[in-house]
């Protein structure tokens, strides 16, 4: 059973910085391609980053490109987000994701909190 823990969210005001971490467990993590999304208030859920089983290829929204850092560690079977230059509209409940290479089902962590005070 697949499954995603995130960590690591919190209160920041804008321009600080936050480190998202990802725990998987279930899997066998070098298979996967990860990704984080997040979902503001009354906001469908949005893609922010992602990166390939890998490692070696990385995509970012335009919204984030810059200011945020997705890394993975296949060792220790984590994900990670650096966000930095935090700005309010990146307020929201932030997921984990994650997708067996070739397949089309998503798995999903349950969330951490970020906001970001102005």
């Amino acid at each position: 059973q697949v499954q995603l823990v995130e960590s690591g969210g919190g209160l920041v005001q804008a321009g600080g910085s936050l480190r998202l971490s990802c725990a998987a467990s279930g899997l066998t993590f070098s298979m996967y391609n990860m990704g984080w999304f997040r979902q503001a208030p009354g906001k469908e859920r949005e893609f922010v980053a992602m990166i390939t089983w890998s490692g070696r290829d990385t995509n970012y929204a335009d919204s984030v490109k810059g200011r945020f850092t997705i890394s993975r560690d296949n060792a220790k079977s984590t994900v990670s987000l650096q966000m930095n230059s935090l700005k309010p509209d990146d307020t929201a409940v932030y997921y984990c994701q994650c997708r067996l290479r070739g397949a089309s089902r998503d798995y999903w962590g349950q969330g951490t909190q970020v906001t970001v005070s102005s």
